[in-house]
């Protein structure tokens, strides 16, 4: 009886999940296009649905929701699910819309969608072979093989989100990195971008008199008839004429220079804003959070370091290990047990919550930034692909921030996975991404300044 009530919760929310998932896709994702493929629109729900359901389920363990039992049998349906989409249909159905855009492929769609599946598949099994990420006694189609393969992806892609999110954030949100711009600096460029569309419009009126001159004299005097003679006379230039093909070139220069100064007034205008925006008590809040997270990524920078070099992965979760330290500092009686239970909770909580927002603006951005009305149903597609693998891959690592009591069910539905190495590979990829951020952003901050001065 109790298993048929907790199965029943865990229905109505996956419906939930599932309804919300349709929501954003209408609303969000294809509101601006009519065609929509129905198979699209319910694989990208169902993946959304059962992804939200792993980080509930963790919940569950922190909060002891639901019989122990139900919860195990709900994280192997869960993960058994998940699976099945992200390697098989998913991958598939990519393949059978790209081959349906292709003309020649028409006729036979799904023999070729088959072969891209199986290259795919080829790639993905030989993703496993240059990482320790399993025992080799576990099946070829065991939940073990193809999870490992599947948070290699995963974890990656969080790494290098989370490494240029630890810096791009500070660097957008503090006022220190805004460029000192002035309304001259502004009235200057716009008054060379008006003396540019000047030049354009005065070049184009030469050669628009040329061609009429040209035209002219041909009604007058007897001009070489056909394509050749069309090409000679733009070509040669008569005594007193304009040189057509010169001042073209002169005109496709300063259009091309128009574009560059239109780009820099607009982003001088933007920096004019935030710097206006800076200075509201909202901008100066968000100014204090960019001092906050430069920390952050700072202190985090230097502890991925220090996993590496030391091949250092902690036992215990940061929570535990936090209030530990400072109870031991202040030499005062606290039940470490019970709070950490509690702020792993909060913690948990605040991290579910904000991956899940964070990567539906992402998927959001990038959409909007590539799709059309043909490439819409792959990218969605694709998109489902990178949130189930993100989703999975984030189940590997909140596990290391719940204390050791919760992680037992997910630890044994997970298999004998090498969970260290998750860790010291996403400390790899975040400090290469980080660093790789950094000297990005620095070259684009650095030469900014020196491109408005040759302005």
């Amino acid at each position: 009886m109790s298993f048929l009530i907790d199965s029943s919760i865990m229905f109505t929310s996956q419906v939930l999940f599932f309804g919300f998932g349709w929501l954003f896709f209408m609303r969000k994702l294809f509101k601006d296009y009519e065609v929509r493929q129905y198979v699209v629109q319910v694989i990208f729900s169902v993946t959304f649905a059962f992804s939200c359901t792993m980080f509930e389920l963790i919940i569950f363990e922190i909060l002891g929701v639901l019989n122990s039992s139900s919860r195990y049998f709900h994280w192997k349906l869960n993960l058994c699910v998940i699976l099945l989409i992200l390697v098989f249909m998913v991958p598939f159905y990519i393949g059978y819309f790209v081959v349906s855009n292709i003309r020649l492929l028409h006729r036979q769609k799904l023999l070729f969608a088959c072969v891209l599946w199986l290259t795919f598949m080829y790639f993905f099994w030989k993703l496993g072979d240059p990482f320790p990420i399993l025992s080799p006694k576990h099946g070829i189609l065991s939940i073990e093989q193809l999870i490992s393969r599947v948070g290699v992806i995963g974890v990656t892609l969080m790494a290098l989100l989370s490494g240029f999110g630890a810096v791009n954030c500070p660097y957008t949100y503090m006022s220190y990195f805004l460029r000192n711009v002035t309304d001259a600096d502004i009235l200057a460029l716009e008054r060379r971008l008006l003396q540019t569309m000047d030049m354009i419009v005065s070049k184009k009126k030469r050669i628009a008199v040329a061609h009429r001159t040209m035209f002219q004299r041909g009604e007058v005097q007897n001009k070489p008839g056909g394509f050749w003679g069309m090409i000679k006379s733009v070509t040669t230039s008569v005594p007193g004429s304009e040189n057509l093909s010169l001042i073209q070139q002169e005109v496709d220069a300063l259009e091309e220079l128009s574009r560059q100064l239109f780009l820099e007034t607009a982003d001088l205008h933007a920096t004019k804003e935030r710097i206006e925006y800076s200075k509201t008590f909202q901008g100066k809040y968000f100014n204090f959070l960019g001092y906050f997270f430069s920390i952050y990524c700072v202190w985090k920078i230097f502890m991925a370091t220090i996993n590496i070099v030391f091949d250092r992965v902690g036992k215990t979760d940061p929570v535990t290990r936090g209030i530990e330290i400072t109870v031991n500092y202040l030499g005062i009686q606290f039940d470490v047990k019970f709070w950490s239970q509690h702020i792993s909770f909060i913690l948990v909580g605040i991290i579910i919550v904000t991956s899940i927002r964070g990567l539906l603006i992402t998927l959001t951005k990038f959409f909007y930034a590539i799709s059309s009305s043909k490439s819409s149903n792959v990218i969605v597609l694709l998109l489902a692909q990178i949130m189930g693998m993100y989703f999975v891959s984030s189940v590997l690592l909140i596990r290391m921030s719940m204390p050791p009591e919760y992680r037992t069910i997910i630890t044994e539905v997970l298999g004998e996975l090498q969970f260290n190495f998750y860790h010291r590979w996403f400390d790899v990829i975040f400090l290469v991404s980080a660093l790789s951020s950094i000297l990005f952003l620095y070259l684009a901050h650095k030469q900014a300044p020196e491109k408005h001065m040759a302005l």
